[in-house]
């Protein structure tokens, strides 16, 4: 409890891993395919998404103390689930510090020209890198500059906009660009930040207490979206295009492009941040190899550079549209085993007492992995509704089927003494074991 921060603290990281350039692209790519009130209405669900899955992974990682790639053992995938959930949440992150990295190096290419797009792709990854390493105390500084200035660029933007066009004019025209469904808007909208809710923990292992939980994830994540991404729609409308650079540059000149592309390294620290996290977990449940969070970041900061290098920014829309159904299953899960189910509850409590991570540990839940396949099948073929839902929803509902229905009746089943030719034979009562 001596290591956690005041709401505030943690709100301010929070709201600057939305205030960043991969929101604000978010924002323009709806404006470019939606009008104002469709592009409103998908933040709207993005957000609600968002904010349930953030506040309850939130304070279960707020009670237990505990990193997303540790909670996921007691919380529905065992250790070595939690393993492969750690890879697949850090192989993601990299995926988003490569987005972000490359959208700077194009902004400052753009900008001065003075390097090469490879060269300032290599300054921000190891100007990052290196904050990181420092851990969350630099981390926090760093949001206390890059936050206050990306609100004054996103108020310039939007004036800028308006001495040129009638707020109602820009409101009610026409998407600029091909129409965008409002299904895939939404999906786009909780894609684009849904690693970061599900990794909460991360984050809210640092509050101090569930309340403050609450209030940083509403506060940060409503205002994030509906500030950044509708400056985004407002701007895409007024400019008619769906380029973030040409559209900072339209509206603010180099200055807004030097404060974006700063910007830029307050979410890219939380990528690299919780991508370590998931690696250290990796390496020491599956190899028992003790890796330092400093090596791992130092490694993964790398990897993340050369993916933006060799072309992140590329695949950004059908990157986060496929995120926006493969994780949030991940939180279904872990939300009802902990708040529902409460199958390690106990353990946990005990634990808790002498300031402890539980000393044992499913090895595996084959419910949670196979419960994760259904929530993503579902998220990813069933196109009625909005995706994401449907997968959060289906694989939390397929989790608590198998664990109140299956696994008792498999228990019953495997328990019963068999019986053959009249006469009856010896048997070992077999109880299910979830180890």
């Amino acid at each position: 409890m001596s290591a956690r921060y005041s709401w505030l603290s943690v709100a301010m990281q929070r709201f600057g891993q939305l205030s960043c350039l991969s929101q604000f692209m978010v924002g323009a790519l709806l404006g470019y395919g939606m009008t104002f009130k469709d592009a409103f209405l998908a933040l709207t669900l993005g957000a609600v998404i968002l904010e349930i899955v953030s506040i309850f992974v939130g304070i279960a990682g707020q009670r237990e103390g505990m990193s997303t790639a540790m909670l996921a053992r007691w919380t529905g995938f065992g250790r070595h689930g939690s393993s492969l959930l750690s890879l697949v949440i850090a192989i993601s992150l990299v995926g988003w510090f490569a987005v972000q990295n490359a959208i700077f190096a194009s902004g400052m290419q753009s900008l001065t020209g003075g390097l090469p797009f490879w060269g300032w792709a290599v300054a921000c990854g190891l100007a990052v890198t290196l904050v990181v390493t420092f851990g969350f105390s630099a981390m926090a500084w760093f949001a206390y500059v890059t936050v206050p200035a990306f609100l004054v660029l996103a108020g310039w933007s939007i004036a800028s906009a308006l001495s040129t066009h009638s707020l109602q004019s820009l409101i009610n025209s026409d998407a600029p660009g091909p129409a965008l469904s409002l299904t895939a808007g939404a999906t786009m909208v909780a894609g684009s930040f849904i690693i970061g809710a599900v990794v909460t923990p991360d984050m809210s292992r640092f509050n101090r207490s569930a309340f403050d939980v609450v209030k940083q994830t509403v506060v940060s994540i409503t205002f994030g979206e509906y500030l950044v991404g509708l400056i985004g729609v407002l701007l895409a409308h007024a400019v008619g295009s769906a380029d973030v650079v040409k559209i900072i540059v339209t509206t603010t000149s180099f200055v807004g492009i030097i404060i974006l592309v700063a910007s830029t390294g307050k979410i890219n620290d939380w990528n690299l941040y919780s991508a370590s996290l998931g690696v250290v977990n990796f390496f020491q449940s599956v190899f028992g190899i003790s890796v330092g969070r400093t090596t791992a970041t130092l490694v993964i900061g790398a990897c993340g550079t050369l993916l933006s290098i060799w072309g992140g920014l590329q695949q950004f829309t059908g990157f986060v549209i496929v995120l926006g159904v493969a994780i949030p299953p991940v939180g279904g899960i872990m939300i009802v085993d902990y708040f529902v189910l409460r199958r390690q509850r106990a353990l946990l409590d005990r634990s808790a007492i002498h300031g402890l991570a539980p000393d044992a540990s499913e090895a595996w839940n084959p419910a949670g992995l196979f419960s994760w396949a259904i929530g993503f099948l579902v998220g990813f073929y069933i196109s009625v509704g909005i995706p994401s839902i449907n997968a959060l929803c289906a694989a939390g509902l397929s989790y608590w089927l198998i664990q109140r229905v299956l696994v008792p009746f498999y228990a019953k089943l495997t328990s019963r003494t068999p019986k053959g030719d009249g006469d009856i034979q010896a048997s070992t009562n077999h109880s299910f074991n979830k180890d």
